[in-house]
């Protein structure tokens, strides 16, 4: 597959990207599915560690799985310094997806990696998995608006914004065009709910659906999107062939990121890829 150049700013390979959170820091992926991806998009990183959730927090629902991890991660100091030099040694871009409270949280996040050799950055302003930090900004344009500005101040690179599937996504997504996002990622997991009949209660925190059954709802929402905003869309949502990926591209998208289905199967990217070069041939 040649170059891909749909992303001003952001050098691919290809238009996969590994999404946030989906895939850990590579433990369980092979070199190969590492290095063949368009970019490496970290899991949400925080100043300081975040324990997450306690278990379970995974639960399979028809067509689709429910998390709560609660955005557990070892903190800046340790990604920083212990895990980052691995995931920039496979080659592929490395985008960082920040997450915190205020804007000074990820100010001081993107100050703290400005100069460690990531592609760009991928502001976290929803998480369905906790009540405090980016989800009160996916429900605030003028919030984006600022925290964007701010961020953008800093950095002149690289910075995509991952949309919250709900809420004023179109006011969101235009007040962070405005401040000068790069691109945007269309969009995070949908708030969902899973119950243990036998335990009479919710199986586990309320969590985001991801897998299958969010695709035609992201499809959508890429295609209206891909309408109103001028800057790159990133889709994300459901994507577990080519023709799934050729679909989004097809509905306005530049790229998109593949999470849930390498949980499925560790080799999926690959596969996607092939099968989505084989369509773009053919057409």
């Amino acid at each position: 597959m040649k170059p891909w150049s749909e992303i001003p700013g952001l050098y691919l390979t290809n238009p996969l990207m590994l999404a946030s959170g989906t895939w850990g820091f590579g433990e369980n992926l092979s070199r190969e599915v590492l290095t063949a991806v368009g970019a490496l998009v970290s899991k949400g990183i925080s100043l300081k560690p975040r324990p997450g959730n306690p278990p379970p927090r995974l639960s399979e629902a028809p067509c689709g799985l429910v998390n709560s991890i609660g955005l557990e991660n070892p903190g800046l100091a340790v990604f920083r310094e212990k895990i980052l030099p691995r995931l920039l040694s496979y080659g592929p871009p490395v985008l960082v997806n920040i997450l915190g409270e205020s804007e000074e949280e990820f100010s001081r996040l993107v100050e703290g990696l400005r100069e460690s050799g990531v592609a760009g950055f991928e502001v976290n302003i929803s998480c369905p998995n906790v009540r405090k930090g980016g989800i009160a900004f996916a429900r605030d344009p003028e919030g984006v608006f600022r925290l964007v500005k701010r961020l953008r101040s800093q950095w002149e690179g690289f910075l995509t914004v991952k949309l919250s599937p709900v809420g004023p996504v179109e006011e969101v997504a235009l007040a962070a065009e405005e401040a000068g996002a790069s691109a945007l990622t269309c969009a995070n997991t949908y708030p969902a709910l899973t119950v243990d009949l036998a335990g009479r209660k919710p199986r586990l925190h309320p969590g985001g659906l991801s897998g299958p059954a969010i695709k035609p709802l992201t499809l959508r929402l890429v295609y209206e999107l891909s309408r109103k905003v001028k800057i790159p869309l990133i889709a994300s949502g459901g994507i577990l062939s080519g023709r799934d990926a050729y679909e989004y591209l097809l509905c306005g998208a530049r790229a998109f990121q593949v999470g849930t289905a390498t949980l499925i199967d560790p080799e999926a990217p690959r596969r996607i890829l092939s099968e989505l070069d084989a369509l773009l041939k053919d057409r």
